[in-house]
């Protein structure tokens, strides 16, 4: 069974759906304002006959219709990295601050933990932490590259993150864009479609649950956590949220993207969740042009028992 057809039911237009995601996906670079400006890399692909479209939602992204966007000097340099535009909408949700302490709690490769560093203007604490030691060596390849100095690499399973090692207790906001079954990702890797299985949807739900639980109780209250995944089951989407409000002191607020979105869902499969989850976004293939993604901001409360430190 191709797994898009279990979320016909979820779409307006079945139809583009199933068209968008058999399309190849848009290759886009992200810019690295630490390094250069728009404008700057603009001039920069002229010079060096880079085709390129800006992105007309975010001015720091563009569209190379040629693919291949580590094959510049602005790349090589650290201006660019090349970022899918529905990647770049975590960090926007989660608006980190110059000054601030921020966990990335699944870090690795690095796209969003660097992004992160940007919008923070490289001041502050950015904690990237990631189970796979192997992939944290392209996380750390990618910070170097972009200049990036306020980032602490971690290897730890997040979902029992200790704060032991670091000089504080809690963090002012945490991303956790979660391990998924990226079915979102089709347009770039349709692989991931033959190898979909459901045992695997619930095997990773488990790990999306306990990771966004600790993200919560490691933030303080009033801080913001922000979750995503690329992929459209709900069983790892408003399940995963629902689990984590009726178990941890949170709360799911509105929040605004650049892209036409798509409320969370309430019922899916027999399963009811929490009103609340239909103030995440669900974002579609067809609808902007990009891959599939969820993105959901909590709000973490004021009564909760941290664990931080354990």
């Amino acid at each position: 069974m191709n797994p898009l057809d279990r979320y016909e039911s979820l779409v307006d237009d079945v139809d583009a759906f199933r068209a968008a995601c058999d399309r190849p996906l848009p290759s886009v670079v992200r810019t690295n304002r630490i390094a250069a400006t728009p404008a700057r890399v603009r001039e920069a692909f002229d010079e060096g006959g880079v085709a390129h479209e800006p992105v007309d939602w975010h001015d720091g992204l563009f569209r190379l219709p040629d693919g291949n966007p580590g094959g510049n000097w602005p790349y090589v340099h650290g201006w660019t990295h090349g970022q899918e535009e529905v990647s770049v909408l975590p960090t926007l949700a989660l608006d980190p601050r110059p000054g601030e302490r921020v966990w990335d709690a699944c870090a690795a490769p690095g796209s969003k933990t660097t992004q992160i560093a940007d919008a923070m203007d490289d001041e502050g604490t950015l904690v990237a932490n990631d189970n796979n030691l192997g992939r944290l060596s392209a996380l750390r390849h990618n910070a170097e590259r972009l200049g990036i100095t306020n980032a602490v690499v971690t290897n730890q399973d997040a979902r029992n993150f200790s704060t032991r090692p670091l000089a504080f207790d809690e963090f002012d906001r945490a991303l956790v864009d979660a391990p998924c079954s990226c079915e979102g990702t089709c347009r770039k890797n349709p692989d991931v479609l033959d190898e979909w299985t459901l045992d695997h949807v619930h095997a990773v739900a488990g790990i999306q649950k306990g990771v966004l639980a600790r993200a919560v109780q490691a933030t303080r209250p009033g801080g913001v956590v922000v979750y995503s995944t690329c992929t459209f089951a709900p069983e790892e989407n408003e399940a995963v949220l629902d689990h984590v409000l009726a178990n941890e002191d949170c709360e799911l607020v509105e929040f605004d993207l650049p892209l036409e979105t798509d409320p969370g869902v309430t019922e899916w499969d027999g399963e009811t969740y929490d009103e609340s989850v239909t103030r995440a976004k669900r974002i579609y293939p067809h609808r902007n042009d990009t891959g599939g993604f969820f993105c959901a901001k909590l709000r973490v409360g004021g009564n909760k028992d941290t664990g931080v430190g354990a």
